[in-house]
């Protein structure tokens, strides 16, 4: 049973970091099975979410310094498009840090614009803890 627990756990994380994975169905899966014990899940996939989070969120603190890099992933002017963004919409753009594809770069990019550890961490906690909370009323009310 450990074993489902931390496979959530690295899934919720990879899935927040710029790899192409999904948390959603693993936990949807265990939920199913009714074998586990759902604050548990909630809690395990929204700690590994946010964990994938902030090492998005470290990378962006540092990536600027390699910028001149032929090897760089993101064009000066993408960079400075999400700076002026971020620098538009503010920390509160964070409580979309839940989304597919939008998601995980806007915490890498909260990162680049020197985001204050503690606020990144309320407002992407809050923020993944209520999609998985969502889910989580929705399979199970969806099983009656």
């Amino acid at each position: 049973m450990p074993g489902a627990y931390l496979g959530l756990f690295f899934a919720a994380f990879g899935a927040a970091t710029l790899l192409p994975l999904q948390s959603e169905a693993v936990l949807v899966g265990l939920l199913l099975s009714d074998r586990y014990w759902l604050w548990a899940l909630l809690a395990v996939a929204t700690f590994g979410n946010v964990l994938g989070s902030l090492l998005n969120w470290w990378l962006g603190r540092g990536i600027e310094r390699f910028r001149d890099r032929r090897w760089f992933p993101v064009s000066p002017r993408h960079l400075e498009k999400a700076r002026l963004h971020y620098q538009r919409y503010g920390h509160w753009s964070l409580l979309l840090s839940w989304l597919p594809v939008i998601g995980d770069p806007l915490t890498l990019v909260a990162g680049v614009m020197r985001e204050p550890l503690g606020r990144f961490l309320l407002i992407v906690t809050l923020a993944k803890g209520a999609r998985y909370g969502v889910l989580a009323v929705a399979t199970l009310g969806w099983m009656g």
